[in-house]
């Protein structure tokens, strides 16, 4: 028995009855209070279980063609039978061209927002041209790029890093000024110099505005490092294969290759929230009752 072979009625009968039960037990799992797996993880897992449950009965009752729409069965064989493919593209745009980008943007966004909190000149004359130079638009820096630092994953983590530099700048501004006037005279009267308040105050509490950026920045790089990849790349990558095997109309690849940079965006995600915790936990949105 298949799902189309239930008819209309049948079909709305086991639609609304799975509607019922998805929003019941959603509601159930998100109810669970604490600070375990089950009560952070289990709603979002839950949720996305049900959204492909219902993503393949969709598909196969409505007789989707997979150019529009492929079922996650079949993505999932895709997954299954490329995965030394999808394993080579992972390397070259995630741990290539995102990482080593998003690690060099940020971290020359972090300097060079320390370097334009000590200095009035800087903040007046570099600030606007970075602001300026952060709205170039992607499509724009990529062919660029390629031609200064040729194909491979070099221009695509110095896209990555045009990306995520200005935001990673805008949020160390914003950290370095979010300490108190009070606290900073109080360092000043134990003679305290520049580089001691600087490292044992103000990055301290511009910590939170920094992982900010980082997550910010986290999904950015996937993003770019992507996209940069259509302009002009070698045999691998998941933008080339995004691109390459949608000319062939071979979606369930094309999926495939989507569901693993979402992952690894995911996944980078996460493991930055749970450094974040770590390391600033005396902050307000992490402190616990009891």
């Amino acid at each position: 028995m298949t799902i189309a072979s239930l008819g209309a009625g049948g079909l709305t009968a086991l639609l609304v009855v799975l509607l019922l039960l998805a929003v019941l037990s959603v509601r159930r799992v998100a109810a669970i209070e604490g600070y375990g797996p089950m009560a952070r993880l289990g709603a979002p897992l839950l949720f996305g279980a049900w959204v492909l449950l219902f993503w393949q009965l969709l598909t196969e009752a409505f007789d989707v063609p997979q150019v529009l729409l492929p079922a996650p069965t079949l993505i999932a064989r895709s997954l299954l039978g490329n995965l030394a493919v999808l394993a080579a593209d992972f390397v070259q745009t995630v741990l290539h061209s995102a990482l080593i980008g998003l690690a060099l943007g940020c971290a020359l966004g972090f300097a060079t927002g320390v370097l334009v909190d000590r200095s009035t000149f800087l903040q007046r004359g570099l600030l606007p041209l970075a602001a300026l130079a952060s709205t170039v638009p992607l499509v724009g820096i990529a062919p660029i790029m390629v031609m200064w630092f040729g194909f491979d994953w070099h221009s695509k983590a110095a896209v990555v890093v045009v990306m995520t530099f200005f935001p990673m700048l805008v949020n160390t501004l914003a950290g370095l000024a979010e300490s108190g006037r009070m606290e900073r005279d109080l360092m000043r009267s134990y003679g305290s110099g520049y580089w001691r308040e600087l490292l044992s105050l103000r990055i301290p509490v511009a910590l939170p505005f920094v992982f900010n950026a980082l997550k910010i920045n986290s999904t950015l790089a996937m993003i770019g490092a992507i996209v940069a990849e259509f302009f002009g790349s070698p045999v691998s990558g998941l933008g080339f294969r995004i691109s390459t095997e949608a000319a062939r109309l071979n979606m369930g690849l094309v999926w495939a290759a989507i569901v693993v940079a979402a992952l690894a965006g995911s996944v980078l995600y996460g493991l930055l929230a749970w450094v974040e915790r770590r390391v600033t936990f005396w902050h307000p949105s992490f402190r616990t009752a009891g």
